[in-house]
């Protein structure tokens, strides 16, 4: 079997479905040739060495494959050694069960490691396994029921192989399509990254800048002719900058709080962990999903961020407990940051909210958005707030 361009797949299936087999097999000839050590009459050093050398080379060709996986790129040296090992077990044996659960292992490891292209051997195989049997039969004379089985056996070695063959191409088959899939999601992670920078970026610092870039056209313009509009346009300019400088660091602060590597309780943890030491505030999580997709995750995080960063501001909280939950079915995932804060008086819609200076709630809504979920948010002066996010789920995640 041929390496490939798949990321090395066969020489990984063919090692081990190899081990597999050379385990398989030694473990079946052993046992059929202690189960004969036990009845034997006379000559059982025979069979004493013949366990001893079974165990022995199987032991060594699992070492190599361990070892050395590639190995069975070149399966010559293989195949030639499993020739020189099977003539041995048939010498040994002298024709017994011992020799046939061998050469039907043997043709399994062919079939691992060449495929149908093993027939040659297959064939030369089934042909000394019939020789066998017709030296066994006159010499035994044994019952029909016997001799059927007998025939049978050299017919078994070549179906052993062809199931190794399929079973082998299959896993290959398998494999492949799993390392496209896995493909294909790094490269759909790596759009969803640059698609969710690119919105952060447009609905923060670029449209700041554009405010900047606005009135720095018209600046040199005011300078003699309106010194007053055009020191109002120097500070919008030094504001801008500021404000600009100011989303930057906040939006990588915010790519930062979040990595897909990192299991999401670790992440909510920390979270809260740097909000209470910052802050002094008792702050706790208690996360009972395992993980989301890379996109619910980012702004489920991002909205706790901000749910925090406004308590902090406005609520004088003395408790905040973070909690994220699945759905009964799984259906959908909740967010629910609640504090023991001021509270406030929760009235019209998010542009209501907007004009009265409630932003932070506002992003949220629009974060939420984005996924596909919505916000509620609870809240009366002196009763504390509480901020429930829901996002509906493509399928159930435990």
């Amino acid at each position: 079997m041929t390496d490939s361009a798949d990321g090395r797949v066969e020489p990984v299936v063919a090692a081990a479905l190899g081990r597999a087999v050379l385990l398989g097999r030694a473990l079946l000839t052993v046992a059929t040739a202690a189960a004969g050590l036990a009845v034997a009459d006379e000559h059982p050093y025979r069979l004493v060495v013949l366990i001893t050398l079974l165990l022995a080379g199987s032991a060594v060709q699992v070492a190599v494959l361990t070892r050395w996986p590639r190995v069975v790129s070149h399966p010559v040296a293989i195949l030639a050694a499993e020739a020189v090992l099977l003539v041995a077990v048939l010498a040994l044996s002298r024709g017994g069960v011992p020799y046939f659960v061998h050469a039907a292992g043997s043709a399994a490891l062919a079939g691992v490691l060449l495929g149908a292209a093993a027939w040659p051997l297959w064939a030369a195989q089934a042909a000394q396994g019939f020789a066998v049997c017709v030296t066994i039969l006159r010499e035994t004379d044994p019952d029909a029921a016997v001799a059927v089985y007998l025939i049978a056996a050299p017919v078994a070695g070549v179906l052993a192989g062809l199931a190794a063959a399929v079973a082998t191409r299959a896993l290959v088959r398998q494999m492949r399509l799993n390392l496209q899939r896995v493909a294909i999601a790094q490269r759909d992670a790596a759009a969803l990254e640059r698609a969710r920078l690119a919105r952060e970026l447009h609905d923060s610092v670029a449209k700041t800048l554009r405010g900047m870039s606005l009135a720095a056209v018209a600046l040199p313009g005011s300078v003699r002719r309106q010194p007053a509009l055009a020191e109002q346009l120097a500070g919008a300019i030094s504001e801008g900058a500021a404000a600009a400088s100011l989303q930057a660091r906040e939006l990588l602060e915010g790519l930062r709080l979040d990595s897909p590597d990192e299991a999401l309780d670790v992440t909510l943890d920390r979270l809260c962990g740097r909000f209470s030491a910052r802050t002094g505030i008792d702050t706790g999580a208690q996360v009972h999903v395992a993980d989301l997709p890379v996109p619910v995750r980012y702004e489920l995080t991002r909205i706790a961020h901000e749910a925090l960063t406004n308590i902090e501001r406005h609520a004088n909280a003395r408790r905040v407990t973070v909690t994220l939950a699945l759905t009964r079915r799984g259906r959908a995932v909740t967010l629910t940051v609640r504090d023991d804060g001021d509270g406030f008086t929760m009235s019209g819609d998010l542009l209501t909210l907007q004009d009265l200076g409630h932003h932070g709630i506002v992003g949220m809504a629009e974060r939420a958005r984005t996924i596909g979920g919505s916000i509620e948010v609870t809240t009366r002066p002196g009763r504390g707030t509480s901020v429930h996010v829901s996002v509906p789920l493509a399928g159930s995640i435990t």
